[in-house]
């Protein structure tokens, strides 16, 4: 059997090969090793060369059509034209696209992108690189707020689809944005070893005796957040497409593929669009230096996080009596958790969120079992809960703990009843219990701080905070310091 210091050095351990590890495939995603031919003579034979080392002159055309495969020029709408492209210059624009009857009806809309020789329509040229994303994705629409006591609706038109629709069917959302890069690097590649992940984006022609990659277009789909998602309706003839463009580097190509293919993957899972745009945010609102910086606070985080909750289920494990421990304390940290939890839940929350909050939920109701001394039998189907009996020193615990609570009940109970009533004069929610916990977890978040004090109090009157999971709180103020 493993001691306490075996175990935590054994997690220690463990921790700093992940972090060795995870530093070590990054190094392998934004290194690409050039081909060693390249600087020497004979042509470098075996390596793929850049065909934008020509400078060639180019043109970016999107096109909108309701078919995921095109063979020519029919049934499609062309909606940019950027004559003379520059893959050096950023630009962003925005243009109105018309809407399909079919995509109207919940259909889809997709948009195909090509990059080709400047005076020459992409079906001609046999240079040229194309891509191809849906403009249109399914996501159940969110529900409407309202004022609670007045019915007015916080938006001024409902259109009559969604008055007899159910709230539970997917509908069409138009993506507002389309974000694309062209890998700007002048990188001579090795035939023999080109990156999988690089690979599947590139074009490779003969020119001559040596073998060029065309431009690598490329969508970065990181960019579609639920918060540019649109509404489509029935009545909806145009919607404005925001396309922007910006060079990218290879490292950071790489990068980014590998993190859509995540994002991709979680998807698969049964993850849901909202929950796909949790892991998205952590990458595109991130500078990618402050994203490295952020990955070790977290892991360091996670580290501290992990052995804190390990000694704080070991002291509660191993807890008989509650003498210098305030039971409101523990009643309140179970009420905050549970409360927190079912406003993730009403909130439709990520499950990224959603899970490790249900976790910590049970946990402390488990806490409150143990707190209380309580035993659960079962007569039947029928359980019988039952309380143990406390000692003279944990009844002396118990007064010192109801006094506290006593003064606090003063300051507190105004403070959270107004802040209910306030929200509901002024703030719109979905259904009356909506109101009742967004106005529980106000309370939480404002004033949850103040339950401190009955623990503080007890402390004061015993003189004593030996009783306390110091374990615990150390590794906490440790996580807490790196944040």
């Amino acid at each position: 059997m493993l001691s306490r210091s075996s175990f935590t050095s054994l997690v220690v351990g463990v921790f700093a090969v992940y972090v060795a590890h995870t530093c070590w495939v990054m190094y392998g995603i934004v290194y690409t090793r050039p081909c060693p031919a390249a600087g020497g003579g004979g042509g470098g034979a075996g390596c793929v060369w850049p065909y934008l080392a020509r400078r060639p002159r180019l043109q970016l055309s999107v096109y909108t059509t309701t078919r995921s495969n095109i063979g020519a020029e029919s049934n499609i709408d062309l909606v940019l034209n950027v004559e003379d492209f520059d893959i050096e210059a950023k630009f962003e624009r925005t243009v109105n696209v018309s809407v399909p009857k079919k995509t109207r009806n919940n259909g889809t809309l997709y948009a195909y992108i090509f990059l080709h020789h400047a005076g020459i329509l992409p079906w001609h040229d046999s240079k040229q690189v194309h891509i191809v994303s849906p403009l249109t994705t399914y996501m159940v629409p969110k529900p409407e707020e309202i004022n609670l006591l007045t019915g007015e609706s916080a938006t001024q038109q409902i259109e009559a689809e969604k008055q007899t629709s159910a709230l539970d069917e997917p509908v069409s959302h138009w993506r507002s944005r389309l974000t694309l890069n062209v890998m700007v690097e002048d990188f001579v590649f090795d035939g023999s070893s080109l990156p999988a992940d690089v690979h599947r984006y590139m074009k490779m022609v003969q020119l001559g005796k040596t073998v060029h990659y065309l431009p690598i277009l490329f969508i970065d789909q990181l960019s579609n957040r639920v918060k540019d998602l649109m509404v489509i309706n029935r009545s909806t003839t145009e919607l404005p497409l925001t396309v922007s463009y910006d060079k990218i580097s290879l490292g950071k190509l790489r990068f980014w593929i590998h993190m859509q293919d995540a994002v991709y993957s979680l998807q698969q899972f049964g993850f849901s669009e909202k929950d796909a745009d949790e892991v998205k945010g952590i990458f595109v609102d991130t500078n990618l230096y402050f994203l490295a910086l952020t990955f070790f606070v977290a892991a360091f985080h996670l580290l501290f996080d992990f052995l804190a909750f390990k000694n704080d289920i070991s002291f509660w494990k191993k807890k008989r009596s509650m003498i210098g421990m305030s039971t409101k304390a523990v009643l309140w940290r179970c009420f905050s958790t549970v409360v927190i939890f079912l406003f993730l839940l009403d909130e439709q929350t990520s499950l990224l969120v959603l899970i490790p909050a249900g976790i910590g939920a049970v946990i402390e109701l488990w806490k409150v079992k143990k707190a209380l001394k309580m035993t659960i039998k079962w007569q039947g189907l029928r359980p019988k809960i039952q309380f143990g009996t406390y000692n003279d020193s944990e009844k002396k615990t118990e007064e010192y703990d109801t006094q506290a609570m006593k003064y606090l009940s003063y300051l507190l109970y105004p403070l959270c009843i107004g802040g209910a009533g306030y929200s509901l004069l002024n703030v719109k929610y979905k259904s009356w219990y909506s109101w009742l916990i967004n106005s529980f977890v106000n309370g939480v978040y404002a004033f949850g701080f103040l339950f401190m004090l009955p623990q503080l109090f007890v402390n004061y009157k015993m003189k004593s905070v030996a009783h306390l999971p110091w374990k615990a709180f150390t590794y906490k103020v440790q996580g807490a310091t790196r944040d």
